[in-house]
């Protein structure tokens, strides 16, 4: 193994350069940060355990101070012309590009990703910021006919408020931004709830956009920040917050929408997936090998897109788990900001211990291991946080196969027929990202129809991990059903009203009905 240590000295200067210390501020409101009351959240990296930095948390009474502060800047924020609001983010979208290496380094040493991932999450950010710049002169509604006599009908969009966004340790930053950017140009407001594994990415990107806040005079509380986990179910249950906007476990997923949806608020749901490639036997296996690889161990298999199950043709089994053992002989492990290694950590040693769990309940199962899991341990692994990336022989009827495990654990099954495939693929409990590899013209056809992939994202010739921000990103099952990112994403963080206008001098009703008085 390679190792990599990033040394005291450049660590110390990413953190100067974003404005972090050893003690940051827990609430802010966008150019105004606040000492929280909660007790102090330290931030270990998971990439060589060394303590990052320390970020107060917030209490209730910040949170109410935070939120009193939003709802007046809504008020104020929604009367800005959707333009306006458009070369806002435009500049944010400068901001991030100038504070694009030292943010990915940030998020690589923080959250443990592969500094390239690191840098493409950041990439993700400036990619909608543009996005959002578009749209913001693109927030079309609709005219209709009326069916009486001198009427014009019509729909329009309003903002919603305030937006809460409660983002995963995976994407530190990007999440956020899919969200916040969209929401700012439909005229919300948004309140921020990041990770607790990753608390310092969030107060970074704070800090970065707060200069360009200050240069366009936006309302105070238009970018608001609370740290902590209470403050997630403290959004949940407030009114004055009319759609919360959710990324993580299936499990959190539940209680979230059922608190949302006893004040009839609305949710976006970014939930668990369980994604499957199938390799026909009409495949290129050169395809197969970088979709699946990468899908299965970029990220440490932390990314809710990551390819958790490989289900085969049987006629060519044998030679894609060889292709399979040999590229997994190849893989470097360690520190991710070491461009030469290809997998870095897991977030943390509880991630660790789900690992170890999830392989010993698939060997209880029947499962047969094809290339072994372990922790590594020595020189350049000193975190605990380090495990090997393993393949295993099992059935998808196996209880842990039907799991999410977030680790670099990838299931393999054979298949006979392209149906057969599809049910399997679809024969979990999630349904996010899902692809099919084949040069077969009716198999891809087949996989996209009605009768194909019930996910959100089905892919042909590509794998199951990443996603462009053009189009809309998202799951159904328990996966939640919501969609950020690109398409008409946008529609989520804004309401609905139709309007008709009577030019006439007389008042005609609807159906023809008559009412005299």
């Amino acid at each position: 193994m390679q190792t990599y240590t990033p040394g005291k000295t450049e660590i110390a200067g990413v953190l100067k350069e974003l404005g972090i210390g050893e003690k940051n501020y827990g609430a802010s409101t966008g150019c105004k940060h606040y000492a929280a009351q909660g007790p102090v959240l330290e931030s270990y990296s998971p990439v060589d355990g060394q303590l990052i930095g320390a970020v107060e948390t917030s209490t209730a009474g910040d949170y109410e101070k935070v939120m009193k502060i939003a709802e007046q800047a809504f008020i104020a924020w929604r009367a800005i012309p959707a333009p306006r609001r458009g070369e806002i983010v435009r500049q944010m979208g400068d901001q991030i590009r100038k504070y694009k290496e030292p943010l990915g380094k940030l998020v690589s040493y923080e959250m443990g990703k592969s500094l390239q991932e690191g840098m493409g999450e950041v990439q993700e950010m400036i990619d909608i910021c543009d996005f959002a710049v578009g749209l913001s002169r693109q927030l079309y509604g609709l005219t209709m006919h009326s069916e009486r006599p001198k009427h014009r009908m019509y729909e329009q969009w309003h903002p919603l408020g305030i937006v809460g966004i409660i983002s995963a340790f995976n994407f530190p930053v990007a999440v956020w931004s899919w969200n916040s950017m969209l929401a700012w140009v439909c005229g919300d407001v948004c309140v921020w709830k990041p990770s607790s594994k990753t608390p310092l990415c969030a107060v970074a990107c704070q800090n970065i956009i707060t200069e360009v806040l200050k240069n366009n005079n936006v309302p105070e509380g238009v970018s608001c920040l609370l740290i902590g986990n209470p403050v997630g179910d403290m959004m949940n249950k407030d009114k004055r917050v009319p759609m919360v906007s959710f990324t993580g476990s299936t499990r959190i997923g539940r209680r979230v929408s059922s608190l949302v949806a006893e004040r009839f608020g609305k949710t976006i749901l970014e939930l668990g997936g369980n994604n499957a490639i199938i390799v026909s036997e009409h495949a290129d296996l050169n395809m197969v090998l970088m979709g699946s690889v990468f899908g299965a161990v970029g990220t440490a298999g932390q990314r809710c897109t990551s390819t958790r199950r490989l289900i085969i043709h049987e006629s060519v089994y044998d030679k894609t788990i060889g292709v399979l053992k040999n590229a997994y002989g190849q893989l470097k492990i360690g520190n991710p900001l070491d461009a030469s290694n290809h997998v870095g950590p897991l977030i943390d040693k509880k991630a660790v211990e789900d690992y170890l769990n999830a392989i010993a309940k698939a060997k209880q199962e029947g499962g047969k291991m094809v290339v072994e899991g372990k922790v590594l341990s020595g020189d350049g692994y000193e975190s605990g946080c380090y495990v090997q990336p393993c393949i295993i022989e099992a059935k998808n009827s196996f209880g842990i196969v039907q799991e999410e495990t977030f680790a670099p654990i990838l299931y393999v099954m054979k298949y006979k027929t392209i149906e057969e495939a599809i049910a399997m693929q679809n024969d979990v409990p999630q349904g996010l990202s899902s692809s099919i590899f084949t040069n077969n013209m009716r198999e891809m056809e087949k996989f996209l129809s009605a009768e194909g992939s019930d996910c959100g994202i089905a892919n042909v010739n590509i794998g199951t991990s990443g996603a462009e921000i053009g189009g809309a990103f998202g799951g159904e099952k328990e996966t939640g059903g919501g969609r950020e990112s690109g398409s008409d994403a946008w529609k989520a963080y804004m309401r609905r009203q139709t309007n008709t206008i009577n030019y006439g001098s007389d008042l005609p009703l609807a159906q023809g009905i008559k009412f005299n008085v």
